[in-house]
């Protein structure tokens, strides 16, 4: 299991890259190439999802959906 510290260099390093528009993210020796913005996207979550639970505590996602029976 990796540590708190290596999964938040992971998700900082995709963050970099993804603000960057480069696909391929380098960290701990390796290099992973992405094949959309959407991906890398999933992949940050997923990285922040395992923080959370590896800190204890969990992430609440919200949906709001309202509706109008128009004008």
């Amino acid at each position: 299991m990796s540590t708190i510290v290596d999964l938040k260099s992971r998700r900082d390093a995709l963050s970099a890259q993804r603000s960057s528009g480069v696909a391929r993210v380098s960290y701990d020796g390796k290099t992973v190439e992405y094949r959309s913005v959407v991906e890398i996207d999933r992949a940050i979550e997923a990285l922040d999802r395992e923080i959370a639970a590896a800190e204890g505590r969990r992430i609440v996602r919200q949906l709001r959906v309202t509706s109008t029976k128009g004008l």
